[in-house]
């Protein structure tokens, strides 16, 4: 076979050295970024601090039984409480748990109006929120858990106006409730922990008294993007 005049195996030895370290490298960002993140809205970066040690866990956020079930939610009856409440059902889980994705999405369908006619949007909002089926197998490798620290629970300001032109349809004692906090990551990878934290916005729209006496869920906006 010919060969250039100028080829140089040595040069070409040192190219593969570099080539091969780039692949590790990427390689720990890629695991590092699937344990960290799971879609396009609240995703942070993948060079998440490995050496952090993770946040303290709030007392009930992130404690699932250890019999493949979830602990029910409690009936409340004031609005505020009642989305704080909706914010860690929906962001506080641990895959490392018995209880699978979909028992969490069950157990939103609990407190859902029980006329049924929002469920079905319902669900799909929080199904939005959750990571997709396969993603949590592989976060569940990783020791995944997620929690949220809610910082406000606040009526937004346009809530006002769409109250006044949908008066005639909403049942009486809908609002909504616009909440923000910190959502909260931690898992292990290669023994070591890994730790990441985002601020998070959405609103909650809810039906209380008088049409219910314990307030029921009715639908969320899209992550990040809330009724202001």
């Amino acid at each position: 076979m010919l060969r250039s005049t100028t080829y140089d195996p040595e040069l070409r030895r040192r190219r593969l050295i570099v080539a091969a370290a780039a692949g590790v490298l990427l390689l720990i960002a890629a695991v590092t970024y699937l344990l960290l993140t799971h879609d396009r809205v609240d995703a942070p970066s993948p060079t998440a601090d490995r050496s952090a040690v993770p946040a303290a866990i709030p007392d009930g956020a992130s404690k699932v039984p250890d019999d493949g079930t979830l602990s029910e939610l409690p009936p409340v009856s004031d609005p505020a409480e009642f989305a704080e409440l909706v914010a860690h059902a929906i962001f506080d889980w641990d895959t490392t748990a018995l209880a699978p994705r979909a028992a969490y999405l069950e157990r939103i369908a609990t407190i859902a109006d029980p006329t049924g006619e929002e469920t079905q949007g319902l669900i799909s909002d929080v199904d939005a929120y959750l990571p997709p089926e396969a993603m949590w197998i592989e976060l569940r490798e990783y020791q995944t858990r997620q929690w949220i620290n809610v910082e406000s629970v606040e009526i937004p300001t346009q809530w006002a106006t769409a109250l006044e032109q949908g008066q005639a349809t909403l049942a009486p004692g809908t609002t909504a409730y616009t909440i923000t906090g910190v959502r909260h990551r931690d898992g292990v990878w290669e023994d070591e922990p890994v730790a990441t934290q985002h601020d998070v916005t959405f609103t909650v729209f809810i039906t209380c008294a008088p049409t219910y006496e314990d307030c029921r869920l009715l639908r969320l906006s899209l992550l990040d993007e809330p009724l202001e």
